[in-house]
């Protein structure tokens, strides 16, 4: 656009100073095609006059008036009768040495032949007259103030152009510098500030180009990897939570155990009433060691993804049948009413491994039965169907859990009653194992419950369809 402008600069200055020597009107239109239309209209009345009476040609005011007119477009007449000179015109040099070098009658000499160093003819006519003498005329035109003129600014020209290229280059330059070196120096700021362990520095996109692309990748990167760290760090909290819990929870009935076999062997057991209350308390506490480093290794396993599992289609109604009924003798000794609702008339199958469903559920069911803090008990299976998945609802009517404990019961290592007492507190991993192994097998597990109302268990398991199972069969 600056070229474009400087053109037109450079064009409008170079008319106002071709304006002595083109003596036209231009405020018509282009002032060049005028200069040209009236060259062509002169030379047109010279050549018709030299048609029709060339005698006329000969007469002084004739041929002055034809110059005159030649004159307002810088250019000259010269008529020529065999090798005399008959009319030149006054603006033309004195010297006579350009006489010798004008064309031949009968010569045809292109456009703007160059002689006499600077002059040029544009036109050349050769007609005879009444006497039969050979005559020629001659539109010439000084070259050198034209080239002159065109010279200088063709000069200014380049030199504006090369001006604006390196001003544009320089903005254009610096503005795209700008563009790619802010965005590139924040990046790097927020390396060095990630490198000194700060995940909070924000990186905020300046453009929406690669530039900008690359700062909200690394944003992302940024938020990721602060995600990751904060993991990480839960991570390592919740095993120095763990080894201390297990450190707690081992040391009591190891502390017991010890105890115990330090009166058998001190001889305090004098009675075999009092020897067999002894190995039977140690034997129960042993029992209680052997389940919880059994969870731990199994929450282990778990956790690590390898544990394998072994998939097959279960009639979930009928599972839930049988898993009641393994449950009824322990929960009829504690006084417990087991309520079993629907578990729906029509055969409903789910891909489940039966050994892991089973831990979960006699999970939740022996977590109903050590919390449960009422004379008359209850805890009630239903399971209904519900968007494609077989809902399983496991209900107690116990102490409840508080409404801030509630999101967190399936958390690792979380134990709503912190007291660690082995009647009712468990190693903090029987809900989180549970949660896991559903998830495993693409399902979900909640709890809704009220403070002294009881808890209800929720298990969400997918629907595994008639196609999907004549598939697995195949």
């Amino acid at each position: 656009m600056l070229s474009v402008v400087a053109v037109i600069v450079v064009m409008v200055s170079l008319l106002g100073d071709l304006k002595p020597l083109y003596q036209v009107d231009g405020s018509g239109g282009n002032p060049i095609k005028n200069v040209m239309d009236q060259e062509a209209g002169v030379y047109s009345d010279l050549k018709l006059i030299s048609i029709r009476d060339p005698q006329s040609l000969l007469e002084q005011s004739v041929a002055e008036g034809f110059d005159k007119r030649l004159s307002m477009i810088n250019m000259r007449l010269i008529i020529r009768v065999n090798d005399d000179i008959l009319y030149a015109s006054p603006k033309l040099s004195r010297t006579t040495e350009w006489q010798g070098q004008l064309p031949k009658f009968g010569t045809v000499s292109d456009r703007n032949t160059e002689f006499a160093g600077n002059l040029l003819i544009t036109r050349h006519e050769d007609f005879l007259l009444p006497d039969k003498s050979k005559a020629s005329l001659f539109v010439v035109t000084d070259a050198n103030s034209f080239q002159k003129v065109l010279k200088q600014y063709s000069t200014w020209l380049i030199v504006i152009l090369l001006i604006i290229l390196a001003l544009t280059n320089g903005v254009l330059t610096y503005l795209v510098s700008r563009s790619i070196i802010r965005p590139l120096k924040a990046l790097q700021r927020a390396t060095e500030e990630i490198k000194e362990g700060n995940l909070d520095y924000e990186v905020k996109p300046l453009s929406r180009d690669e530039i900008g692309q690359l700062s909200v990748a690394f944003e992302e990167m940024r938020k990721k990897l602060k995600e990751s760290v904060e993991l990480q760090l839960q991570y390592e909290e919740n095993r120095k939570e763990l080894i201390s819990n297990i450190s707690h929870d081992l040391k009591t009935p190891v502390t017991a155990i010890k105890g115990y076999v330090e009166g058998i062997m001190d001889g305090v057991t004098n009675s075999p009433e009092k020897l067999d209350r002894y190995v039977k308390t140690i034997y129960t506490k042993t029992v209680h060691m052997d389940k919880m480093i059994d969870e731990l290794f199994l929450y282990s396993k778990l956790d690590l993804g390898k544990l394998p599992f072994h998939f097959e289609q279960v009639d979930i109604g009928a599972y839930l049948e049988d898993c009641a009924q393994e449950m009824y003798p322990d929960m009829e000794k504690k006084g417990i009413k087991l309520e079993q609702g629907t578990l729906l008339e029509d055969l409903v199958f789910v891909k489940a491994d039966r050994e892991k469903l089973k831990r979960v559920l006699i999970n939740i069911l022996e977590n109903a039965m050590k919390y449960m803090d009422k004379a008359d008990g209850k805890i009630g299976m239903n399971v209904t169907l519900q968007d494609g998945k077989a809902v399983i609802s496991v209900s107690d009517n116990g102490r409840g859990i508080a409404e801030d404990a509630l999101p967190h019961i399936f958390d690792r290592f979380y134990r709503a009653d912190p007291s660690r007492n082995q009647a009712t507190g468990g190693s903090g991993l029987g809900l989180s194992i549970a949660r896991q192994i559903i998830e495993e097998h693409g399902g979900q597990i909640w709890a809704g419950s009220m403070l002294g109302r009881g808890t209800t268990v929720y298990i969400a398991l997918p629907v595994w369809s008639k196609h999907e199972r004549e598939g697995a069969s195949a």
